[in-house]
């Protein structure tokens, strides 16, 4: 059935909680703003970090230049390492790729650190390219990064191709450009938040996903 599968990042290919939570707390304190719980911190796993600073650790819409700025400067040096690929990972990508398919990353991390973070962990091979925002905070929502990824691939054929991430934003984003979306749970987004934003198909684990994309 799909012939190209878009994989999130953050959530989907590696579990980034370390070096995002590390970074988050770097730049609250430097702005001199509250920390909240590791549980609340997590939540600023997948989506843009202007929404998240703004709505969850409430910095003002002209603070958020800086505070973005201060959780690139740790996550530049440090964070972006502070990473681990979820087991499996590699194999289902090669198995999948070995199948036929055309893998790309579409996330709404900078390209230029989804790019080192895909070739630290050795995964480069397995992708036809890394699609992600813009540095000056462009390109952020999920909805622009998809779309360019399907202008990026010279994709014309929609319906052959599938979108999988672990957050609401995946989903939604895969819906404004009229793709599926197969939500993962052994992410960051509980099966309430993904069903509630309408997941096409929801994988439990690894073995499932594999399944809906080998369909």
């Amino acid at each position: 059935m799909y012939d190209w599968l878009f994989f999130d990042l953050d959530g989907t290919l590696t579990d980034p909680a370390e070096g995002i939570t590390n970074s988050v707390v770097h730049a609250l304190k430097a702005m001199g703003a509250e920390v909240p719980s590791y549980e609340t911190l997590c939540t600023f796993i997948g989506p843009p970090l202007n929404d998240s600073f703004h709505n969850i650790a409430g910095i003002p819409t002209e603070q958020l230049p800086e505070a973005i700025a201060k959780y690139r400067g740790y996550f530049s040096t440090k964070g972006i390492f502070e990473n681990k690929v979820y087991p499996g990972i590699a194999d289902m990508l090669e198995r999948l790729q070995k199948a036929g398919k055309k893998l790309v990353v579409a996330t709404s991390k900078p390209e230029d650190f989804s790019v080192r973070i895909i070739e630290h962990f050795g995964l480069t091979r397995f992708f036809e390219n890394v699609c992600g925002s813009c540095m000056d905070e462009t390109r952020t929502k999920k909805g622009e990064v998809i779309e360019y990824a399907l202008e990026r691939n010279a994709i014309a054929d929609k319906s052959r191709v599938l979108m999988i991430g672990d957050r609401k934003h995946d989903v939604i984003g895969a819906h404004e450009n009229s793709l599926p979306c197969c939500g993962v749970l052994y992410g960051y987004g509980p099966r309430a938040e993904l069903e509630e934003a309408g997941a096409d198909i929801i994988a439990a684990d690894l073995p499932e996903l594999e399944k809906i994309c080998l369909k």
